[in-house]
């Protein structure tokens, strides 16, 4: 067992003494608040995933403050982790509901202080490691807000089980453990008294909805407000179309009747493309036109209201020539067409080109097409808003939702693909699966209001008879399906004082916009995921917020799909494509998702999506089109590295590291036929140059350099070093030096010293400090090069790009290293200021340069030499063992410079990947140092035993929760 007494000393000593004081953050007793990219949660979750067992005395609990621990909980009930959980009665808030559900596991016991014994304020979490303790003690009860979003005060601390502390808070707890109620003994009544006290709180909530809903006009949230502002502005410089792009359910409907209300139109038009939503958008307009109910009339199928000022129109009614011919051209002073997207196909087309009026207003949550339709032409590029997803969710505009990626059942011992027999989908097996895991992760209300996504009509109706014949009372809707049905179908769900209620519709795709139902609490999702939009889609079904609706759940059913990879990129809305941030957003989801929503994956599903991702060729230039085509079309110009980079669209990296390519100015070429200019073959080399080996932006030196050239001709090295101060970067003058043997090519192997010959950036080739006011020289031939604007312009367009993207990484230890970034071997031999680049010759590890790199692929391939199967693994967060290549000893010479490393001052530094399929690229985890070493064997092919020496190595900065549980995961599928 390690001892641990130094490190909480140290970090004792940091937190409380000198802040500079260098010590194991995994120890140190820190601050845990509820801020962007931290929440109380989240560290608690942590602790939780880690412990042998734990202690919990709160004042409150809630099904909102445990629903996002209920995966967390079912994997400690698998291991055995036994936990005891304290709560009062104080004031009847603790939900019986949530009481129930904790006592459900066997692995925790869970009791009950009344109140008439003592005040109960206590807001304390205790976790057991071996023999620490870590405890988060403070403000923080289980509720959701509590652990998501308010303003919390708690102390994160550790302790030694010998530790007055930890002596202290047990005596206490103990104490209060002897002296609450057994939970069987006391549900029952509790609950009775909750309810009572219930029904009068949610009455006067109710009664004060009602009077605000009543007497006050509708004021605009801070998105709408925001775009109302932007559309003032563009009206004003008279433009007369514009785009508004807002996710599902931040009130874009009601956005656009305040816009139109303000503009004080004669006569308008709404245009949709289902009857339902028209009627829903309307409703929401008589809110803003307060007293004007006579102007509306509706338009459709069913509907003539022809002579209406406040038009609500189905498109395929209104796309009829014998219908919009009855308007002038000009009878509308606005119109506003929903779900604009669609606006590519004719009837849209038909509309758009027919009526003129003084403003068009068109509305999206996913304006960017698979076709060649440019919708932001269509509306000038006029873009007064564009909020998504993670935004909606930081304003606080959406309901929180509490996601659950679920690894889906097996049947008949074959796992669910896209290519499932019909009768595996909706058997028996997966029917009573599917319930059991709706029941047990639950919803928010008083009974449940489900909406379910499969994959065809034929299961949907299938599985409607399943769900109700067990009780489950469920509706099939499809398009074929009337809206008079649909309609009936939606107060079967909604309306509590129906007395046939159902609890679920399932459908295919018929609600995947536009409709409106904000009682939905619980979504399931059981189909292959197929896009990031139409994912997006189907979960902001749920998102709107109601009454009495305190989150939604999302349950979505993971099978061995081949679009997996799709789930972490919808939930994040990152587009880059890039796969090091889709594997830290499943890694790390519910720390950077803002708001009180979280994010939580089984360890099956998990696996799954990384199989998935990592199975996936993002390197294809059909992507690269498309990608770049969306881009162009939004910024209605030819977009460059930077705007990749800026709008978050894509990963130009991909593009750029494309064998295809030299450059981006190649790709241009090759995609974009508007794209005319031209570079000469030696101007194309020095960007494949700086394209190939700086654009990565792992370290600004070289880019600096370049740019003080472009903009000053010349540089010194005090230049250079105040200008890496702006990127905290102080007294690095071995790197700077460096970077020079990067410019005369001294660095490369011969193949690249022949790629690149010819390239000259200083003048009589200055390479040497020799001093730091020395001036480095722009080259005759660079500068001629610069002369020319097509290559100035890709120049510093890569360079700033470069720049840009260092914002990503940064530093360790005062060494070019970015914890948890990742790096191919030829990074690490420039980063560490190798003067050569020993890439292909370095192996597992290499000791060169008062400098140890160790490369470890920590899943080794089954089919690789026996003699090369090192035990290479974690056996804590900061204990890490290493075994050297086979046939060394303790006396051999490199097993001696690391025995030896204070002496001769080597730095050892350690790079993981997972597996062999995540490609060539190694996760930083810092840098360590050994405190115990042992000789031992190792078998080869021929079952002769072999010399290796073990080190257990002791990490400067114990390696982050998540990562560590990534290299961990062992799961079989």
């Amino acid at each position: 067992m390690v001892d641990f007494n130094n490190d909480i000393i140290d970090g004792a000593r940091t937190a409380f003494i000198d802040e500079n004081f260098e010590s194991s953050n995994y120890l140190k007793p820190k601050l845990i608040i509820n801020s962007f990219g931290n929440k109380v949660l989240n560290s608690i979750k942590e602790e939780l995933n880690n412990c042998d067992e734990f202690y919990i005395s709160v004042a409150f609990i809630t099904m909102g403050g445990l629903t996002p621990l209920l995966q967390d909980f079912l994997d400690l009930e698998a291991k055995g982790i036994k936990g005891k959980i304290i709560t009062t009665d104080y004031l009847n808030f603790t939900e019986p509901e949530a009481l129930r559900k904790l006592n459900s596991f066997s692995n925790i016991e869970v009791k009950l202080y009344l109140q008439e014994n003592k005040g109960f304020h206590t807001k304390g979490y205790i976790f057991r490691k071996d023999n620490v303790y870590k405890s988060i003690i403070g403000s923080s009860n289980l509720t959701l807000d509590a652990l998501t979003v308010n303003k919390e005060w708690n102390i994160g601390f550790s302790s030694l089980n010998e530790g007055e502390m930890v002596t202290e808070i047990f005596k206490e707890f103990n104490e209060l453990w002897e002296n609450a109620s057994n939970l069987e003994d006391v549900i029952l009544q509790y609950e009775s008294v909750y309810n009572h006290a219930r029904q009068f709180t949610d009455f006067r909530k109710e009664y004060l909805k009602l009077k605000e809903e009543n007497s006050a006009d509708l004021v605009p949230n801070i998105m709408q407000e925001k775009f109302l502002s932007n559309l003032r502005e563009l009206i004003k410089k008279d433009e007369n179309r514009a785009l508004l792009v807002s996710a599902t359910g931040t009130g874009k409907t009601y956005a656009s009747a305040f816009a139109v209300h303000e503009f004080k139109p004669k006569r308008f038009l709404f245009l949709v493309h289902r009857e339902q939503i028209a009627k829903q958008a309307m409703k929401s307009y008589k809110r803003v036109f307060k007293g004007e109910d006579n102007k509306f009339g509706l338009l459709s199928g069913n509907s003539k209201d022809y002579n209406a000022d406040y038009l609500f129109s189905t498109v395929q009614t209104m796309s009829k020539d014998e219908v919009y011919s009855q308007f002038n051209r000009e009878h509308f002073d606005y119109i506003i067409i929903d779900e604009v997207h669609k606006a590519g196909a004719i009837s849209y087309l038909k509309l758009i080109e027919y009526f003129q009026p003084k403003f068009y207003l068109g509305m999206s949550g996913s304006p960017d097409r698979s076709d060649d339709f440019n919708i932001y032409e269509l509306f000038d590029y006029n873009i007064p808003l564009d909020i998504r997803l993670q935004d909606a969710l930081k304003e606080d505009l959406l309901c929180p939702f509490h996601y659950f990626g679920i690894t889906d059942i097996e049947v008949n011992g074959e796992s669910l693909d896209d290519k499932s027999d019909f009768n595996n989908l909706v058997s028996n097996e997966r029917v009573s699966y599917i319930l059991e895991k709706s029941q047990y992760y639950g919803y928010s209300g008083n009974r449940i209001k489900g909406l379910v996504f499969c994959s065809t009509k034929k299961e949907a109706k299938s599985l409607a008879k399943e769900f109700s014949k067990r009780g489950h009372p469920s509706i099939a809707l499809t398009g074929e399906d009337s809206q008079s049905a649909r309609e009936e179908a939606i107060d079967r769900l909604t309306n509590d004082n129906r007395k046939d209620n159902i609890e679920y519709i399932i459908t295919v795709d018929i609600f995947n916009e536009g409709v409106d139902i904000p009682e939905i609490n619980q979504v399931l999702l059981i189909r292959p995921t197929e896009s990031s939009i139409i994912f997006i889609q189907q979960l902001g079904r749920g998102l709107r917020k109601f009454k009495n609706k305190e989150y939604v759940v999302i349950l979505d059913f993971i099978g061995n799909y081949n679009n997996n990879f799709l789930i972490p990129i919808a939930l994040s809305g990152d587009r880059s494509y890039d796969k090091d941030n889709i594997r830290r957003y499943i890694l790390e989801g519910s720390k950077i998702i803002p708001g009180s929503s979280t994010i939580s994956f089984d360890e099956i599903s998990r696996k799954r999506i990384y199989e998935s991702l990592d199975n996936t060729n993002f390197s294809k230039i059909s992507l690269f089109k498309e990608k770049y085509k969306n881009l162009k079309y939004k910024l209605g110009r030819i977009p460059y590295l930077v705007d990749f980079y800026e709008n978050r669209d894509f990963n130009p990296l991909l593009i750029l590291s494309h064998n295809k390519y030299d450059s981006y100015y190649n790709f241009l070429i090759d995609v974009d036929d508007e794209y005319k200019d031209i570079l000469g073959e030696n101007e194309i080399k020095y960007l494949k140059f700086i394209s190939d080996n700086f654009a990565n932006g792992k370290r600004p030196h070289e880019l600096l350099m370049i740019k003080f050239l472009v903009l000053r001709k010349y540089f010194t090295i005090k230049d250079i070093e105040d200008a890496l101060k702006d990127y905290k970067i102080y007294d690095d003058t071995e790197s700077i030096n460096h970077s020079f043997k990067m410019f005369n090519l001294e660095f490369f192997i011969k193949k690249d010293q022949d790629k690149y010959e010819g390239i000259s950036f200083f003048k009589n080739h200055q390479t040497e400090l020799d001093g730091e006011n020395i001036r480095f020289e722009i080259s005759e031939d660079f500068e001629n090069y610069l002369n020319n604007p097509v290559f100035y312009r890709h120049l510093n367009d890569v360079v700033d790009f470069g720049l840009l993207r260092y914002e990503n990484y940064g530093r360790c230890e005062e060494v070019n290293l970015n914890l948890y970034s990742k790096y191919k071997r030829k990074d690490v031999c420039r980063l560490l200021n190798w003067p050569h680049d020993d890439s292909s010759t370095m192996y597992g590890y290499r000791i060169k340069h008062n400098t140890c790199p160790i490369f470890v692929t920590y899943e080794k391939k089954e089919d690789i030499s026996s003699s090369t199967k090192y035990q290479d693994e974690f056996e804590s967060r900061d204990i890490f063992s290493w075994m050297t290549r086979s046939k060394v000893k303790l006396e051999s010479k490199e097993a001696q410079s690391i025995i030896n490393y204070e002496k001769t001052n080597l730095k050892i530094h350690l790079f993981i990947k997972k597996s062999d399929d995540e490609g060539s690229d190694f996760y930083y985890i810092g840098q360590m140092e050994p405190f115990k070493w042992v000789q031992t064997k190792i078998k080869n092919d021929n079952g002769e035993n072999l010399d290796i020496v073990n080190f257990k190595y002791k990490l400067h900065n114990p390696v982050k929760e998540e990562i560590y549980k990534y290299f961990n995961d062992k799961v079989e599928d």
